[in-house]
């Protein structure tokens, strides 16, 4: 009978760890669901005893409730630090209803079951419990095998009891876990609430009616024409950014421009000075083509040493057709006998 237990809890020590495995790839199963329970047997443990990682057999069980509302990541901290209180813990996670809720606290952003399945797809819990109840009892303490129970040590005033977990502390079975300062459900509403025109008019544009946001005729005809002067806005910061962009570009080219026509000027005016200026080519050219013509238009001198140096220069013979203008001819006859002496004279020459 001792070696069958034994056989047991062992074969149970084994299962755990494979259905802890699960829920990393896999939701978190329900309570009333799921067919595993803890079939060791449940001995009271302490704190000192949990945190040294005992019993080897079983897990120790912790259980946190809430109305996870708006599910969110201050939620999540405090299921993280109730799973990790010890070396190896089971997490449940009881969500209370609707009814419970609405009674004891208030109205929810979202119903009893999307606020389950938020709590399913935690990675830290292992176990969801629906329908937990706003105080808890021995019975259900017992039914569920709950060795400790997780939440944060600020008084939890509800139902008439200035703290709802007084008598598990007084039982030393709570195990408190720090809140996440700047997050919670409220502090959303808050800011929905404050920017509430801004949600509006946002679900109004993305195709949301006004009976479904519970607006009226005049601040829906506000919001729609609200987001057309947005819409009109948001044009004209996109032409003045296109614009300074044109401007840009056209500064950029004209920059290029400017500096090429810079660049082009130097050359040309350093062209220009080598050709026109002071000692430039063509005043060269100018002057050889100058001095050509003055050699070519000027006459021939003789040379210094030339033996006929010094001499006068004789005058050139005065052809014979040239008349004297001092003697002209005395008569036709005269004139005539002139003429065939000129004539009998060019005879000779040829």
């Amino acid at each position: 009978m001792v070696g069958s237990q034994k056989h047991g809890t062992e074969e149970e020590a084994q299962e755990t760890p494979r259905f802890q495995r699960k829920t990393l790839t896999a939701p978190a199963p329900f309570a009333d669901e799921t067919s595993c329970q803890c079939q060791a047997p449940h001995e009271k443990l302490t704190i000192a005893q949990a945190r040294l990682g005992t019993p080897v057999d079983r897990p120790v069980r912790v259980y946190a409730d809430g109305i996870f509302d708006l599910f969110h990541s201050g939620h999540a901290r405090a299921l993280m630090q109730a799973k990790t209180l010890f070396p190896n813990s089971y997490l449940l996670v009881g969500v209370c209803s609707d009814d419970l809720t609405h009674k004891f606290k208030g109205f929810t952003v979202m119903n009893e079951t999307e606020r389950y399945e938020a709590l399913r797809h935690c990675r830290y819990v292992d176990e969801v419990i629906r329908d937990a109840p706003w105080t808890l009892t021995p019975e259900f303490l017992e039914k569920h095998k709950i060795d400790f129970v997780a939440h944060d040590d600020i008084p939890y005033s509800s139902a008439g009891s200035d703290d709802v977990y007084k008598h598990i502390k007084e039982a030393g079975m709570f195990v408190p876990t720090q809140r996440t300062e700047g997050i919670s459900t409220s502090d959303i509403i808050t800011r929905i609430v404050r920017d509430y025109d801004v949600y509006a008019r946002r679900n109004l544009q993305r195709g949301y009616t006004a009976k479904e946001l519970n607006v009226s005729f005049i601040n829906e005809k506000k919001y729609r024409f609200q987001n057309q002067v947005d819409k009109m806005k948001e044009k004209v910061k996109n032409v003045e950014e296109k614009s300074k962009e044109f401007v840009y570009k056209v500064e950029e080219k004209s920059h290029d421009l400017i500096q090429k026509w810079e660049e082009k000027s130097r050359e040309f005016i350093g062209n220009f000075l080598e050709l026109f200026g002071p000692d430039g080519a063509w005043k060269q050219m100018f002057q050889e083509r100058s001095g050509r013509m003055l050699q070519a238009f000027s006459p021939r001198q003789s040379p210094n040493s030339s033996p006929t140096r010094g001499r006068s220069p004789s005058r050139s013979p005065s052809p014979p057709w040239v008349f004297n203008k001092a003697s002209p001819p005395s008569s036709p006859k005269a004139a005539s006998a002139s003429l065939s002496s000129m004539s009998e004279g060019d005879e000779d020459e040829k």
